[in-house]
């Protein structure tokens, strides 16, 4: 069902419902952020394709959440409105239950970034020390 087809009370719902997706979903995407971090560590490399092709799906499908969440909320509030404006116009129990859930996603989503980039940049220094391993530095025979 597209946003203009919805009944605002069926938008407000699906908005919700995303969250929750999300908060699933960064559980799980935070649980294959661990494994990828050991397997790094443990230059494990068919288990670190395996679980960017675990990844991927994951974050695609918040991504598709997301982006369905601003349409949503805008189709409500106006071209301009971000998930902050929709929570005081919910009724009290569901407005504590969602702002909750919200700031507890952003918390998840900037856990899961930080994870990401510690793995990055793990994996940039093995590359790094591969590097340097296999060709050698290159001002080793500089004059100096």
């Amino acid at each position: 069902m597209t946003a203009a087809r919805m009944t605002r009370d069926q938008a407000v719902a699906r908005l919700l419902d995303g969250i929750q997706d999300d908060l699933g979903a960064c559980g799980a995407i935070r649980a294959l952020l661990e494994r990828q971090f050991e397997a790094a560590l443990r230059h494990r490399g068919a288990e670190l394709a395996a679980l960017a092709g675990q990844l991927m799906p994951e974050l695609d499908a918040m991504e598709q959440r997301r982006v369905q969440r601003v349409q949503l909320v805008r189709a409500l509030l106006g071209p301009e409105a971000t998930m902050d404006d929709l929570f005081p116009k919910l009724d009290a129990p569901r407005r504590a239950a969602a702002s909750g859930a919200w700031r507890q996603l952003e918390e998840l989503v900037r856990d899961c970034k930080d994870a990401t980039s510690r793995n990055g940049n793990l994996m940039a220094e093995q590359y790094s020390t591969m590097q340097r391993l296999l060709h050698g530095e290159d001002q080793t025979y500089a004059p100096r």
